[in-house]
């Protein structure tokens, strides 16, 4: 069991060590965070909605950069970082950003993949080829 629960933990995309002390904003450290990658999700791991984003873009052959928050020591700090941006309430992971750009929580990355607008936006970041 415990070997499963380390292997699933290593299945999406490129997980990120903890975040270092990187300056005392972290709304700075998130937008910093979220342009280094073409498609970045802020997680936590225990989350049922945030697996079920990181298995839509690992379903679409996206290799995404994912955030554990509960495994940060920052994580509370960013978590709060997210919910000033998205204008919400606690219970806002996941958060995904597409090209440094923000796509939003659950809702908006659903509503963007139903509407068919998400895979052009991958493709625009570089996280598609086909």
């Amino acid at each position: 069991m415990h070997y499963q629960a380390a292997a699933d933990q290593y299945s999406w995309g490129y997980l990120v060590p903890a975040v270092r002390s990187m300056g005392p904003d972290p709304l700075e450290l998130v937008v910093r965070l979220a342009s280094e990658s073409a498609v970045v999700i802020f997680s936590v791991s225990s989350c049922c909605m945030c697996h079920v984003v990181k298995r839509l873009f690992c379903g679409m052959g996206v290799n995404p950069t994912v955030f554990e928050l509960d495994h940060d020591p920052r994580g509370k700090e960013i978590e709060r970082a997210l919910m000033r941006l998205l204008g919400k309430s606690p219970s806002t992971v996941p958060v995904v950003f597409i090209g440094g750009k923000l796509i939003g929580a659950m809702d908006r990355v659903m509503a963007s993949h139903i509407n068919g607008t998400l895979v052009p936006l991958l493709k625009e970041a570089g996280a598609l080829w086909l």
